[in-house]
């Protein structure tokens, strides 16, 4: 089983969604998938309870109560973590020891790429991060082409020496799906094709499948 930890201490910044996209990618792919919610926001909770049954199959897993994490099957191929926002402590480690990569999303504004900044720095004082032992990707989220709020996180990326590994731009469908338990990988039409297309990156770095995603 690989585990993946979706963190940024900073609320907004699209961890759920980014937890959803990524769940759903790769249960539609038929592998055998579990999301746990560890944010007492229970945004992914929720969403799970409204996703139909038709839809393909990610089991739900309630990691609120730092006793619970940890707990999980073991026949799981992929297990996506929505990590709480004030993630720190004991319970940051906690998590990163269950990982073996976290996903960082941020938005093109000042506010996310100044706590992204000093959450990544904390992320290097935890023992297992500094030896390299969990991988760290970042996702640049609700990017508006030709803005200059994406002309700063793209010098903000290049400060810190580390490329986002996919960039998502701000869609309503995201918004428009998850009311229904739903993400753009539980469609099939060309117009969902296309955003799907953003994610390949991402689902690359983090998934050893060669076959086509599209």
């Amino acid at each position: 089983m690989k585990t993946i930890l979706i963190a940024n201490q900073k609320g907004g910044c699209g961890k759920t969604n980014t937890a959803i996209t990524l769940a759903s990618a790769l249960a539609v792919k038929n592998y055998r998938v579990a999301l746990a919610d560890a944010d007492n926001q229970k945004s992914s909770l929720q969403w799970l309870k409204q996703r139909p049954s038709s839809a393909a199959h990610i089991q739900s897993l309630d990691w609120r109560n730092e006793k619970s994490i940890g707990d999980a099957p073991k026949n799981l191929d992929y297990l996506i973590i929505d990590a709480p926002g004030a993630l720190s402590g004991e319970h940051a480690e906690h998590l990163i020891s269950e990982s073996h990569a976290i996903i960082t999303p941020l938005q093109p504004s000042f506010f996310d790429i100044d706590s992204t900044r000093r959450f990544l720095k904390h992320l290097q004082d935890i023992k297992r991060v500094r030896k390299g032992k969990v991988e760290l990707l970042l996702v640049a989220n609700r990017v508006k082409a030709n803005s200059a709020s994406s002309r700063d996180i793209q010098e903000f990326f290049g400060k810190i020496e580390q490329q986002p590994i996919a960039w998502i731009s701000e869609r309503s469908a995201y918004g428009q799906l998850a009311v229904q338990g739903l993400s753009i990988f539980d469609k099939q039409q060309k117009t969902y094709v296309s955003i799907q297309k953003q994610w390949q990156p991402l689902l690359n770095a983090i998934i050893d499948d060669p076959t086509a995603w599209f």
